[in-house]
């Protein structure tokens, strides 16, 4: 089967490699549809991810696809079934695991990140990963159950009530699942910050009430719309500058959600008393526990879309270049299909 295999920084691969067997508890997927996530951009660049990743592994946590065959102890799934995958699996006996704060599990498989993933013709998973999406679900919008299950753990934690005002930094893929998730949660005014022009357009018709251009006057700006405060201001882009922009357009008794995933040896200015004296609240939220089933819900039932957003449907040898070049990146998000 065509894999793409990671072997250290800016090492990727397109090879053979056999096809996998399920055991008793396993699911052999074939692969129709997978995301490109700023995670395998940093294991790409040698950055540490949500986990270390080992050399020799094939990459890909967003995916979906067709159940191919199934363990003899799998009971749920049948070949032909129309699934998607969690691809963070627990081990369920750790201290976390039974304190219910399983994400932080200390023995946590990462498929696609310490074992083969998606970006493969075929991907063998535990059953408990599986989750059934809907007849009329196209493989790509399952492929981003992922995605919209992280933003679904950070938006829960972001205490969104009806009527909030919420900015949201970065208008890539995660922030416009953020900005409808936003949406969702009531907000009453939800404005966007992105430097292209494009990205600002789709949001606009995603539900955005106002986009700004990071270049705008932004104080005059936010006047200009009567924003006298924001609740919440969640940061999507992962970049020191634009965190310490976060805090600093945050008002007074606000949540700042570090949604985006930076460098881990990067540092951010923070002024304590700045904190103090707005009584800001800084949160963080690290992978998608216990939410996968929701997200499944919203994207089957068409409440939200993750779909405008994809800029094209690629090939396995398309990969290196998305992961190594920005400047594609920038146009939106990239799905591989194995196939191709």
């Amino acid at each position: 089967m065509k894999s793409a295999v990671f072997y250290g920084k800016h090492d990727l691969r397109i090879e053979e490699l056999p096809k996998p067997e399920p055991k008793e508890k396993e699911v052999l997927i074939r692969v129709m549809a997978c995301g490109v996530c700023g995670t395998d951009v940093h294991i790409y660049e040698g950055d540490k991810g949500a986990a270390d990743c080992p050399s020799g592994t094939v990459l890909g946590h967003e995916f979906s696809g067709i159940v191919e065959a199934a363990g003899a102890s799998v009971t749920q799934y049948k070949p032909g079934d129309r699934v998607c995958i969690d691809p963070n699996a627990l081990c369920g006996e750790c201290y976390y695991c039974k304190s219910g704060i399983g994400h932080f599990c200390e023995e946590m498989t990462g498929i696609g990140t310490t074992c083969n993933g998606g970006f493969s013709e075929y991907c063998v998973v535990p059953q408990s990963q599986v989750y059934k999406i809907g007849d009329n679900t196209a493989f790509e919008e399952a492929a981003m159950a992922e995605p919209v299950a992280c933003c679904l753990h950070g938006i829960d934690m972001c205490n969104i009530k009806p009527g909030s005002t919420v900015l949201v930094i970065g208008g890539g893929m995660i922030g416009l699942i953020m900005l409808q998730l936003a949406r969702l949660n009531g907000a009453s005014a939800v404005v966007l910050m992105e430097p292209v022009e494009q990205k600002r357009d789709m949001a606009k018709k995603l539900g955005a009430d106002i986009c700004l251009n990071p270049s705008d006057d932004i104080p005059f700006a936010l006047k200009e719309h009567k924003i006298n405060r924001f609740d919440v201001v969640i940061e999507c882009v992962g970049l020191t500058k634009t965190i310490e922009q976060a805090i600093e357009l945050a008002g007074n008794k606000s949540v700042v959600m570090m949604f985006g995933l930076t460098k881990p040896e990067d540092k951010v200015s923070v002024k304590p008393f700045d904190i103090f004296k707005k009584e800001i609240e800084l949160k963080s939220s690290f992978i998608n526990p216990y939410t996968q089933s929701r997200a499944v819900n919203l994207i089957d039932s068409g409440k939200i879309d993750v779909s405008s957003m994809v800029s094209k449907v690629a090939s396995l040898e398309e990969l290196r270049d998305i992961l190594s070049k920005p400047e594609l990146r920038a146009k939106g998000k990239y799905i591989i299909n194995p196939w191709m």
